[in-house]
């Protein structure tokens, strides 16, 4: 599999995929217009070990929701995720079974030059 998981609104995604090489053949799929199903996310966390590590816990709904201000379990993680596209950090790329999550500059450095190798 090789997909990206983004939201098409969203300027730091966009600046990503265009940062990617141009030979970089990924399915583009938008959460907002397509929500991740429980497939995906459970083949998400086979990949990266974690449902936290899914989370964004920069999302506007987080800090309205005050979950800052309480303990998450996994099981808490993988619901709000399935509840609310805001809740999955973007962009996540899967490429075979390698799993890049988010933004961070180190991530999107790694995800650059897995894609320049192939």
């Amino acid at each position: 599999m090789r997909k990206i998981y983004y939201l098409a609104s969203c300027d730091t995604c966009k600046k990503i995929i265009k940062s990617l090489p141009s030979t970089a053949y990924l399915a583009f799929h938008d959460i907002r217009q397509n929500p991740i199903t429980v497939a995906e996310l459970e083949f998400m966390y086979q990949l990266s070990g974690s449902y936290e590590a899914l989370f964004s816990k920069k999302a506007q709904l987080y800090k309205e929701k005050g979950l800052k201000n309480i303990t998450l379990t996994e099981d808490d993680y993988k619901k709000y995720i399935l509840e609310h596209y805001t809740f999955l950090s973007r962009p996540v790329v899967i490429l075979d079974n390698e799993i890049f999550i988010g933004n961070s500059q180190p991530n999107v450095l790694k995800l650059q030059k897995a894609l320049s190798n192939e």
